[in-house]
């Protein structure tokens, strides 16, 4: 493992000083040479010279920066071309590799992520967040001139769908061809490093989404890539057995070479130091630590662990600012729990105990069918004892496709602007940002983005400047939960208390905030009925501030125009409290107040 690790640094093509060195990991190859544009594609120029434990290497001071190039394979009678499995940039999918220094100019050494409690995500799409032409995919440059927009929004983290190179230009991402090239349909390696660049000089981090569960399935060289195989699968890559196989094609990463393990390892770290990102989301994780996902029965895969543990435990020692977040939906805190307790090490995980109960109640049509019991065990969900390793959310790429729609569609299909759809879709978003945990919204949820993500089709910004109000109140939560806007740093905090549960109004009211913080208090009706004078037990005389009527008509004006005020205290019992705080709410409203 160690003479691995020594040779990583220098894999690939690496340019220093007029001369690139070659090297690459085919173990099964009987020659192995460098072919480009150095040398007119002449497969004898330059041959590598074999080294131990498979690799291969040369050097050549002809091939310059920026030069295409590709090794030719020979095993027995077969010989083939082969992209650099190390290529940082690549002509396109079925191209050839570039030589890239991925020397950049930056001047964002003052950033420094958020504090995990104050962290606002808002994920994206770049080929569809600001698409401008129909027959052209949106580019880092196009996101980059929305950055003022979602530094006003107040979001202070971005998350990307995944950027490496993929086949053709129209794709989510989680079908990576080349794992250390950026898709030149966004504009490559230097229009991602401009994009975070941009991003820190506005204040916004960026997190990378990453996928280690399969590759591929098309337009993948790591295929088979020296010419060994068993079973007609990968090769040296991949698994050849029943290990292979995912949902997403025959391509599952063989965990158990110490080769392979490194070359994950090498990509997880690229993001972090050759591009600056704050963080890393691996995608589908129970698929690197189950055969099926963890479904049933399923058989673990003890290596997946083993190398997602070694990514998280470099990451923390080296950069323990950096976030690495699973998606591995299983509500298993073995996820997130400490490497030193036996867990696998993550920063946080996409909460399944959040996303799908709060979707049910907002989504069910009857409010009598509405169990609000849910939302409190949403609430109150933890993992490994800290609520700030959950990502909290109610639409994602996944949450609004595959069969799922935005939440306001889902509320009232064809009519997601009804102020039915609007107000329970509010209820989510004032959730979502006030419960306990690391919030996240999926582009265009600030304006209630309906139908479904495609990655075809370009969000509407039109609808954008029609509820705008939306976004306005969206903004507001969003600087409040983040103490922008101050007198709500509970928000920030691990306490959470719930003090009113009325399932027969569909009232609940929980307070965010100890005793040495200060106190939120949000209150939320799941009734199309508003309450006038509604009583809550309150435990001390403080003077409860409204910040935030979330139904409030300026915001939208199909919400309600009922006179919502501060609390008012009455010394009366309730709720075996010895005060009373009374209020109005509206219909699906939500209110939200500090204490002063």
């Amino acid at each position: 493992m160690q003479t691995t690790i020594e040779k990583s640094a220098g894999m690939g093509a690496v340019y220093k000083d007029g001369i690139t060195t070659f090297r690459v990991w085919a173990p099964n190859a009987d020659k192995v040479s460098v072919v480009g544009e150095f040398n007119d594609w002449d497969e004898t120029a330059n041959e590598l010279t074999p080294e131990e434990n498979g690799y291969w290497s040369t050097i050549s001071e002809q091939a310059k920066e920026g030069q295409e190039y590709k090794y030719m394979i020979q095993n027995g009678d077969q010989s083939f071309y082969r992209n650099d499995p190390y290529a940082f940039e690549v002509t396109n999918s079925n191209g050839n590799s570039l030589i890239r220094t991925l020397d950049f100019e930056w001047d964002d050494a003052d950033f420094e992520i958020a504090d995990w409690n104050k962290l606002v995500i808002y994920e994206l799409h770049v080929g569809t967040f600001n698409r401008k032409q129909k027959d052209q995919v949106g580019t880092f440059a196009d996101v980059v001139e929305k950055l003022p927009y979602l530094k006003e929004l107040g979001v202070n983290c971005i998350e990307l769908l995944p950027v490496a190179e993929f086949a053709g230009g129209i794709s989510w991402g989680y079908n990576p061809a080349h794992p250390f090239a950026i898709e030149q349909d966004y504009g490559g390696p230097e229009g991602l490093a401009h994009l975070v660049n941009e991003a820190h000089k506005q204040g916004i981090a960026i997190i990378m989404d990453v996928v280690y569960n399969h590759f591929g399935p098309s337009d993948v060289d790591l295929w088979q890539f020296d010419g060994w195989s068993e079973n007609n699968k990968g090769g040296i890559y991949f698994y050849n057995d029943h290990r292979s196989a995912t949902p997403w094609g025959d391509t599952r990463p063989d965990y158990g070479r110490p080769e392979v393990r490194q070359y994950l390892r090498d990509n997880a770290l690229m993001w972090i130091e050759k591009y600056h990102c704050d963080g890393l989301r691996l995608d589908a994780t129970s698929y690197i630590r189950y055969e099926g996902g963890g479904l049933g029965e399923d058989t673990a895969i003890d290596e997946g662990n083993q190398m997602m543990r070694e990514i998280n435990q470099e990451l923390q020692a080296k950069y323990p600012k950096v976030i690495t977040i699973a998606e591995d939906l299983k509500g298993d805190e073995f996820i997130t729990n400490g490497i030193a307790y036996g867990g696998v090490g993550y920063g946080a995980q996409w909460d399944m105990h959040f996303v799908h109960p709060v979707r049910e109640v907002l989504q069910s049509v009857s409010d009598d069918g509405r169990d609000i019991q849910k939302i409190v065990d949403a609430l109150e969900y933890t993992y490994s004892g800290n609520k700030f390793k959950r990502i909290i959310y109610t639409e994602s790429h996944d949450e609004v496709a595959n069969g799922k729609a935005r939440v306001p569609e889902e509320i009232q299909p064809g009519d997601a602007e009804s102020k039915f759809a609007k107000r329970r879709a509010v209820l989510g978003l004032v959730l979502t940002l006030t419960a306990p945990g690391i919030p996240m919204l999926f582009q265009g949820q600030e304006f209630l983005e309906d139908e479904y993500f495609q990655d075809t089709e370009a969000l509407d910004w039109e609808k954008e400047n029609r509820l705008s109000g939306i976004r306005e109140l969206v903004s507001d939560l969003i600087k409040l939960r983040t103490g922008a806007s101050g007198g709500a740093n509970g928000l920030l905090g691990q306490h959470l208390e719930i003090i009113h549960f009325n399932p027969e109004n569909q009232i609940l009211a929980y307070k965010r905030g100890g005793s040495e913080e200060e106190q939120t208090l949000v209150i939320l009706n799941f009734k199309n009925q508003a309450y006038e004078h509604y009583g809550i037990g309150i435990a001390d005389d403080k003077t409860w501030k409204l910040r935030i009527n979330a139904d409030w008509k300026g915001y939208d004006i199909d919400f309600s125009e009922l006179e919502v005020t501060d609390l008012k205290i009455e010394k009366t019992e309730t709720d075996g409290r010895p005060l009373t705080g009374s209020f109005n709410i509206p219909a699906y409203g939500a209110l939200i107040y500090t204490a002063e």
